[in-house]
């Protein structure tokens, strides 16, 4: 019986990893909502994971995936798995290719109506996906703190009209920076943090890689700058905006703080980047949580908007 308080709905997807060098890494777990939902998880929370999986998908993740989250919202297909290559580039640059046919009921599926009425009741999702999914989950899950995250492919778009469809049900938004620069055609953050709370959006978690995130809820007046929280050495940073998303939801529902839910957003996001893939629980995982999160804490900025 599904008893999580939050769940993650994006993507499952089987990356093989090729880096400048030649090195490579298969088979490694990835995907938008696995992401998202680890976020969750070192936030210290057991999850729910709402996506498709298909044929072929490897019976190590498979048992992983049963491990860490709640899987009653899965949804297998007799599509193969989607998998795709993940190229690296000197200069950082990632380009996905991907080695099936079949993608789109990967990155749009499952349906709400598909998911068990046993999810009746959580305290907040993330949602990956674009704006027109946004009012339907919404509706699935009324009485829950909506995150979301909207796809990259959209943002690059520059469909403002489309975006503001998806705000309207949302009560948090958080692209990315490069992306919300495309879509506003504006380059300073805090004047993209203006336009974004001037659509609507009740609460902005801007994220900006390196340089930490810039968060702010409708109203209020003033920005928080959240630094990125610092890690030994950088693996990998697939992956580490979705994690960010998920912390960050577990922080503004036990917290109601936007600066708080940032903080919670940037530990979750530093235990991504020292992985290749999605990173497993460490064994010290309250202590670790405790320090990235008195980190990010100490280094908060408020700004004026």
């Amino acid at each position: 019986m599904p008893t999580s308080d939050f769940l993650a709905i994006g993507s499952i997807i089987i990356d093989d990893i090729v880096y400048p060098d030649g090195r490579t890494s298969m088979g490694v777990l990835g995907g938008g909502g696995t992401h998202a939902a680890y976020g969750i998880a070192f936030a210290g929370e057991k999850p729910g994971l709402i996506g498709l999986v298909g044929e072929g998908l490897p019976d190590d993740i498979r048992a992983r995936l049963e491990a860490d989250f709640d899987t009653a919202g899965l949804v297998w297909t007799q599509h193969p798995q989607v998998r795709g290559w993940q190229i690296f580039e000197w200069n950082g640059i990632r380009n996905e290719i991907f080695r099936v046919e079949v993608i789109e009921p990967f990155m749009y599926g499952p349906a709400p109506d598909e998911i068990p009425a046993s999810f009746a009741n959580p305290r907040g999702f993330t949602l990956l996906r674009g704006p027109q999914h946004v009012a339907a989950w919404r509706a699935r899950f009324p009485n829950a703190t909506l995150l979301w995250e909207p796809v990259r492919i959209f943002m690059l778009s520059a469909d403002h009209e489309a975006f503001l469809r998806g705000i309207a049900s949302a009560d948090i938004v958080s692209p990315n920076l490069h992306e919300a620069q495309t879509m506003y055609g504006i380059e300073d953050e805090r004047e993209i943090m203006r336009r974004l709370l001037a659509d609507g959006v009740k609460l902005a978690a801007l994220r900006m890689g390196e340089r930490g995130s810039l968060v702010a809820r409708r109203g209020d007046g003033r920005a928080y700058y959240v630094p990125a929280v610092e890690v030994a050495e950088i693996i990998d940073q697939t992956g580490a905006g979705n994690t960010y998303c998920g912390g960050f939801l577990v922080g503004i529902c036990r917290a109601g703080d936007v600066a708080e839910a940032g903080c919670y957003g940037a530990a979750a996001a530093s235990f991504t980047l020292e992985h290749v893939g999605c990173a497993r629980m460490p064994a010290d995982r309250v202590r670790e949580w405790n320090r990235r999160l008195q980190e990010a804490r100490a280094g908060l900025r408020s700004v004026p908007l």
